[in-house]
């Protein structure tokens, strides 16, 4: 009986994330009404607030979702050699979770100008690399080991942010190629 339940309620948020998305790719996240969002998803509105409270927390749980997925791919980054490879690594792996979700992130961009797809790619790329340069005892000698992080993850996010935008100008294959090609070898020294 439980699992029954379960599986409704996994149904009903994917039937909601679509009906929300579907919406995005034609308007703000401003301009969606609940309304709008049950309509589209085939949803009641008292089935909709047994699950969210408002438009924001669907959204957030959206987001959510595909950070602890993005996260998830982020740790098989684990066992590589040197400081490029990991930082290449962690690139193919967000293009890749992005590839597989671009009619999310491209509806989430087209009309809004909010940074929610950036903060979470921001978010969860800082808190894997800081693992990683922990982990590593890693530290680069006249820059903080902080701003050389901003510094490249932010670069990998704006790249990505194209992508998406854009995902016919440029394959996955080639940004990796040219990322390959920006990204020096000895991005930090062990300690």
């Amino acid at each position: 009986m439980v699992e029954k339940e379960d599986l409704r309620v996994i149904k009903t948020k994917k039937s909601l994330y679509e009906g929300l998305l579907f919406l995005m790719k034609d308007k703000s996240f401003e301009e969606i009404k609940v309304s709008d969002i049950c309509k589209v998803s085939y949803t009641n509105r008292s089935t909709f607030y047994d699950h969210f409270n408002d438009k924001y927390e669907l959204l957030s749980s959206l987001i959510l979702d595909l950070e602890k997925e993005l996260e998830i791919k982020l740790n098989e980054n684990n066992h590589l050699q040197t400081e490029k490879e990991y930082y290449m690594k962690v690139i193919s792996l967000l293009l890749d979770h992005i590839s597989e979700h671009i009619a999310i992130y491209s509806s989430i961009l087209k009309n809004n100008t909010n940074s929610i797809a950036n903060d979470m790619f921001k978010d969860t790329l800082l808190k894997d690399v800081e693992k990683h340069i922990k982990k590593n005892q890693l530290f680069r000698e006249n820059v903080p080991t902080d701003i050389v992080t901003i510094f490249y993850v932010s670069a990998v996010i704006n790249v990505c942010i194209s992508y998406i935008k854009d995902p016919y100008k440029y394959k996955k294959e080639e940004i990796v190629q040219y990322l390959d090609e920006l990204i020096p070898t000895n991005i930090y020294e062990s300690k």
